[in-house]
């Protein structure tokens, strides 16, 4: 595999942040609904975020 250039690895780095921003964003909208189908959504898309986070981590393994 060819090795990123540092502009490739600064925009993994960018997503990764923004991911993570996502997962703790939905995980805290999904702990304040009171509404359990909207309470279930936020968990899912929290899930979603965590799993774009991880594979655009193992890209830099």
């Amino acid at each position: 595999m060819a090795e990123l250039t540092i502009r490739e690895l600064d925009s993994l780095k960018d997503q990764l942040a923004r991911e993570q921003a996502l997962v703790k964003k939905y995980r805290m909208y999904g702990a304040k609904c009171c509404d359990p189908q909207l309470r279930t959504k936020c968990e899912q898309t929290a899930a979603r975020h965590q799993n774009h986070y991880n594979t655009l981590l193992k890209h830099l393994s």
